[in-house]
């Protein structure tokens, strides 16, 4: 009966998809939503389509409800109801789309119908699959013949839910990095206590996530950072160009707690950060790929990214892994590999996988295109691009300037450890004064 362990595993990112849906209803319900979120609802009803599509009315309705009603007149009514359910599902995943996308959708009025449409599906999956695991499976195991088994279970091993197919389509792998997003956050810092704490709950809108107010730095005397500030909001791609020595890398450095800071403060969500370790700061979601990517050489792929892990709790890895292999599938391929022996860009998936097994708030990436061919550049800043359009909030450090301020919601320019210029990444693309010094234009 391998369909219905196939079934089960499907039911379990059912479920994990409709937490995250919740999780974005809640907020909803109470007046607070972003685009990032109502878009989420969108790919979310994507999932759910494709998952009709592709298992219940394909196999499920068509196979397995059709044979259990050939061998029995048993549990007629509870098939006639799970087929109801089946199509009903699209009536609730167009009532879904159209509340996320109307041109009215920041409405409190659309906001809360959105609410009870996502309280009221939930609620109606869940009914669904308890009735399904509960009722239908075991009647299933005492009606079906050995044959029937047979032609089911090669038909349920012939496709796969959409979350776990080994060469998904670009929206799913979005779609799991935001579900990633959305989860809880880890609790705390560790043993430690003498630590300033940082909040894991999320922010308000508008709120900066990250906010660097006059950081001031220094190795020995040479004085790098001259009062910096600069603001992440959440969800959001915030570029830091400028040329070599501008002190990029340092306020990196000064944000993830590994450089010490002489004047200012760093805050977390309006919460000082400035004496809190490197370790609780990765504790509560700030995640580095530190420039020359800097992995393990002599350690399998794997165990990179279960480094990148180790504040995460032990049942999480395997499905950190599978979402890192989702992004990075050559990743998957090589993963008993030591990463010494790969490519350049091959690193860089690495390190960038590494820092997504932290399940990080706020993603830090310094120089990712260092070293790297154009077409291996053009992939990663793909990713890059991905991850920000699934909400996750990322400061980008970049010596390319038209790559990072053409996906940047927001940049800044740095000068000899100042902050030049700032503004939206398009408008800065088209400075006269950025366009002659970065684009060489």
């Amino acid at each position: 009966m391998r369909a219905l362990a196939i079934i089960a595993a499907e039911h379990r990112n059912m479920r994990l998809v409709a937490g995250a849906l919740a999780v974005l209803g809640d907020r909803f319900a109470a007046g607070s939503a972003d685009e990032a979120g109502l878009h989420t609802v969108e790919l979310i009803a994507d999932y759910f389509e494709a998952y009709a599509d592709h298992c219940h009315h394909a196999r499920e309705s068509d196979l397995l409800f059709a044979r259990m009603r050939v061998r029995s007149d048993r549990g007629g009514a509870m098939l006639d109801r799970l087929d109801r359910d089946h199509h009903e599902a699209r009536r609730h995943l167009a009532r879904l789309r159209h509340l996320a996308s109307n041109p009215n959708r920041h409405d409190a009025k659309n906001l809360t119908e959105l609410a009870a449409e996502i309280a009221r599906f939930r609620r109606e999956l869940d009914e669904h699959l308890r009735v399904e695991e509960e009722e239908c499976f075991p009647l299933a195991g005492a009606v079906l013949t050995p044959a029937d088994w047979t032609e089911i279970d090669a038909a349920f091993a012939a496709r796969s839910d959409p979350l776990d197919h080994v060469d998904p389509a670009e929206t799913v792998a979005l779609l799991r990095a935001r579900i990633t997003q959305l989860l809880p956050s880890p609790e705390g810092f560790g043993a430690k206590a003498d630590h300033a704490p940082i909040a894991p709950k999320p922010s308000a809108a508008g709120d900066a996530l990250l906010t660097v107010d006059g950081v001031t730095s220094a190795y020995s005397r040479i004085q790098v950072l001259h009062g910096v500030s600069i603001q992440v909001p959440p969800g959001q791609l915030v570029a830091l160009v400028g040329a070599n020595g501008a002190g990029k890398t340092t306020l990196l450095r000064c944000i993830s707690g590994v450089q010490p800071i002489s004047a200012g403060s760093v805050l977390m969500q309006g919460k000082p950060i400035t004496g809190a370790s490197a370790d609780a700061r990765v504790r509560a979601g700030i995640c580095q790929v530190p420039e020359g990517r800097h992995v393990f050489a002599p350690m399998t792929i794997e165990d990179n990214l279960r480094m990148g892990a180790h504040t995460r709790p032990a049942a999480e890895i395997a499905e950190g892994l599978e979402e890192v292999f989702t992004l990075f599938p050559v990743l998957r391929e090589r993963r008993d590999q030591p990463a010494g022996v790969l490519s350049g860009g091959q690193q860089q998936m690495v390190a960038l996988g590494r820092a997504l097994m932290g399940k990080p708030r706020l993603l830090l990436l310094d120089e990712p295109s260092m070293g790297l061919a154009p077409l291996i550049v053009a992939d990663i800043f793909r990713i890059i691009r991905m991850l920000r359009d699934a909400g996750m909030t990322i400061l980008l450090v970049e010596q390319n300037a038209r790559a990072a301020l053409s996906i940047a919601d927001h940049a800044y320019v740095m000068e000899s450890g100042r902050i030049a210029l700032q503004g939206r990444g398009r408008d800065l693309l088209k400075n006269d004064e950025v366009r002659r010094a970065y684009l060489g234009m």
